[in-house]
C-alpha cells in the first residue's frame, strides 16, 4: 500500500508537468489543426536557459527564490520569443497549404531547434547547481519533497488560471471563436493572426515554466530532453482529447500516474524481466490503445478530419 501511494504521488507530480507541456500541443492543435512537434524543444530551451541563469546567479548570494524567479522569467522571455517567431516564420506562410506541409515543417523546426541548442549549450548533460536542500514530507507511509509539492501546486494553479482565462476573458472567447471557424471569426472582427500568435505566446510561456519544473524535478538538462518529453506530452494530449484544454490536463495527470505505477510494479509483473527503466513503453502503449479504441480521446473532438 505504501508503494502504491508513493507511486500515485510521484505520478501526480510527473503528470502535472506532462499536463503543462500537453497544453501547448492541444491549444495549437485546437486553433490551427497543427501538431506542433517543436513544442517539446521549446520546453527544452526553457529548461536550458533556466539552468544557465541558475548557474550564473547561484553563487551571487541572492536568495534561492529570487534566483529561481529570475531563471523562470528569463526562460519565459526566451521561449515566448522563440514560439512566436516559429509561428510567424515557419507556420503562418503555410496556413493554407496542404496539411502535410506544416506537419513536415514542424518536424524540421524541431530538429533545427535541437541542434541549435546543442551548438549553444553543447551535447553534454548540464546539472542544476544546488540551490535548495529539499525537505521531505511523509504522508501515510509515502514520502515526497517540498519541491515536488510546489511543482504540483504551481502546475494546478496555472491550469486552473488558464481554464478560467479561456472561459471568461475576451481574448479567451476570441480564441474559442478562432478555434471554431477562423474565417467567420475574422468576419466578426476577431484579429485571427493576433489570436493565433497569442496562443503560441501562452503555450510557450507555460512550456518554459514546465521546463523549469523538469530541471527542478530531475536536476538535469540536455539538448535532446525535449524529444521524449514532447512525445509523452503529445500522448497525454491525445489521451485527454487533443484540442481540448481540460482533456490535456486530465491526460497529463493520467499518463503520469500510469507511468509511475508501471515503474513501481513492472518488475513484479514481469518476474524481473523488465525494470523500471522500461516505463517509457507504457506511454506509447497508451497512445496506441487510445488511437485504436477511442481516437477522439477521453474528452476530445473527432480527430479524423485533422492533420
Amino acid at each position: 500500500m505504501d508503494i502504491f501511494l508513493q507511486q500515485i504521488i510521484n505520478g501526480l507530480v510527473l503528470g502535472s508537468i506532462y499536463a503543462l507541456v500537453a497544453l501547448g500541443y492541444t491549444m495549437v492543435y485546437g486553433i490551427l489543426g497543427l501538431i506542433n512537434f517543436a513544442h517539446g524543444d521549446i520546453v527544452m530551451v526553457g529548461a536550458l536557459v533556466a539552468l544557465t541563469v541558475v548557474s550564473a546567479l547561484g553563487g551571487s548570494g541572492l536568495p534561492p527564490a529570487v534566483v529561481l524567479l529570475a531563471a523562470m522569467g528569463a526562460a519565459m522571455i526566451v521561449c515566448i520569443a522563440l514560439g512566436v517567431t516559429i509561428e510567424r516564420v515557419a507556420y503562418r506562410p503555410l496556413r493554407r497549404a496542404p496539411r502535410l506541409a506544416p506537419l513536415i515543417t514542424a518536424i524540421g523546426v524541431s530538429i533545427l531547434v535541437q541542434y541549435s541548442a546543442a551548438l549553444v549549450w553543447g551535447k553534454q548533460y548540464i546539472s542544476l547547481p544546488t540551490l535548495i536542500t529539499p525537505s521531505e514530507v511523509a504522508v501515510a507511509g509515502a514520502v515526497f519533497t517540498d519541491i515536488q509539492g510546489y511543482i504540483f501546486l504551481l502546475a494546478c494553479g496555472i491550469m486552473a488560471a488558464l481554464l478560467l482565462f479561456i472561459k471568461k476573458s475576451r481574448i479567451g472567447r476570441a480564441m474559442r471563436a478562432t478555434e471554431q471557424n477562423p474565417d467567420i471569426a475574422g468576419l466578426m472582427g476577431v484579429d485571427t493572426n493576433r489570436i493565433i500568435a497569442f496562443t503560441f505566446l501562452v503555450g510557450s510561456a507555460i512550456g518554459a515554466i514546465a521546463g523549469v519544473m523538469v530541471v527542478l524535478y530531475y536536476g538535469l538538462g540536455h539538448y535532446f530532453m525535449g524529444f521524449m518529453l514532447g512525445l509523452k506530452a503529445f500522448t497525454a494530449a491525445v489521451l485527454g482529447g487533443i484540442g481540448n484544454v481540460a482533456g490535456a490536463m486530465l491526460g497529463g495527470l493520467l499518463l503520469g500516474i500510469i507511468e509511475s505505477l508501471a515503474s513501481g510494479y513492472i518488475g513484479d509483473l514481469t518476474g524481473g524481466v523488465l525494470g523500471s527503466n522500461y516505463r517509457d513503453i507504457f506511454a506509447f502503449l497508451v497512445l496506441i490503445g487510445v488511437l485504436v479504441l477511442r481516437p477522439a480521446g477521453l474528452m476530445g473532438q473527432q480527430v479524423s478530419e485533422r492533420a
